[in-house]
């Protein structure tokens, strides 16, 4: 579990959400006709106990794509639409699933100015 070694289930879980969240994502903004240059997503699984065993009971899901051409309330919803679209989030419909999306600019100097 936590401090052993290897990739434990939840960790599974978690790289596989957070890549079905991206694809899911690239398929809203194509909806836009807009073509993220970078999608990059990352999975906190939060396993706690509970009683006598343990539960997933939250997914937090931290999001940042570049993409030209759209503002961000048009990211936002495509995100939004992506996190109750992906087929990962609809199999994990019983654990609370919290997004954090941001768009970035497409071009990293613009990000460091």
């Amino acid at each position: 579990m936590e401090s052993g070694e290897g990739t434990n289930p939840e960790e599974l879980l978690g790289a596989a959400h957070a890549a079905c969240f991206s694809m899911a994502l690239a398929l809203e903004l194509g909806h836009l006709h807009a073509t993220p240059s970078r999608i990059t997503t990352q999975a906190d699984v939060h396993f706690d106990r509970s009683g006598d065993s343990y539960v997933i009971s939250a997914i937090h899901l931290h999001c940042e794509a570049a993409v030209e051409g759209i503002t961000p309330e048009q990211f936002g919803r495509a995100a939004e639409q992506a996190r109750l679209t992906c087929p990962v989030s609809k199999a994990l419909s019983g654990v609370q699933i919290q997004l954090d999306a941001r768009l970035v600019p497409a071009n990293p100097e613009a990000r460091a100015a």
